[in-house]
């Protein structure tokens, strides 16, 4: 008995076809073209006036101010407690040593939270070209070496002999003329930058010591 013969239908490949999409069109690009030139054009050719600068720079001291004031300030009040114990006020030989610690601690990033936010600080556009990230940069430094001159107050008035004391007074000596030659460094870029800016104002007084002999 024969099989029957077995036919199959004719393979016929599917045809997938997807959704068609939509094409964006051109004037969509062209627009976008255009803005994006425009405003590079903008930004090109917007130069802050010599009075955005100039209130730009005052707001900077202003901010530079409530970073490094307290230091300052610190710095002050440790330069006035030693020349006090040095000048023979050795009662408050204890008390001035609390003002260092507590003044040196308020120098650094790690002890002053005012500092620690100035070490982030973001100069203005307008001021781009005076140089104040270096300042800003070497105020950080300032107040490192602000406690580090407090540091050394500490030992002299803590020396036990005359020869520990004559040692003390040296290195403080040094760490004070560190201190005071960064200053100078500062002021010579805020000075150029009131300058440039013709701004009439005050920037943030660090102070400049030289201390007693005992």
């Amino acid at each position: 008995m024969t099989s029957p013969t077995q036919t199959e239908p004719p393979f016929v490949p599917l045809r997938h076809k997807g959704w068609a999409s939509k094409r964006t069109p051109l004037w969509v690009f062209a627009v976008v073209v255009v803005l994006a030139v425009g405003t590079v054009v903008l930004s090109l050719n917007h130069q802050p006036s010599s009075s955005e600068r100039a209130s730009d720079l005052r707001t900077y001291f202003g901010d530079v101010t409530t970073g490094i004031g307290s230091c300052a300030a610190g710095v002050r009040g440790s330069e006035t407690a030693y020349d006090q114990v040095l000048r023979g006020d050795t009662a408050q030989a204890k008390t001035a040593v609390s003002i260092f610690n507590y003044g040196g601690s308020n120098c650094t990033v790690a002890g002053s939270e005012p500092v620690n936010d100035f070490a982030n600080y973001q100069v203005a556009e307008s001021l781009d070209s005076l140089n104040l990230d270096t300042a800003d940069n070497d105020i950080i430094t300032w107040g490192f070496d602000a406690n580090t001159v407090q540091t050394d107050m500490v030992a002299v008035v803590n020396a036990a002999t005359p020869a520990a004391r004559a040692s003390a007074e040296a290195t403080l000596t040094s760490a004070v003329g560190t201190m005071n030659q960064e200053r100078s460094t500062i002021d010579a870029i805020w000075n150029a930058a009131k300058k440039a800016t013709g701004s009439g104002a005050a920037f943030t007084n660090l102070p400049v010591w030289t201390p007693p002999s005992s």
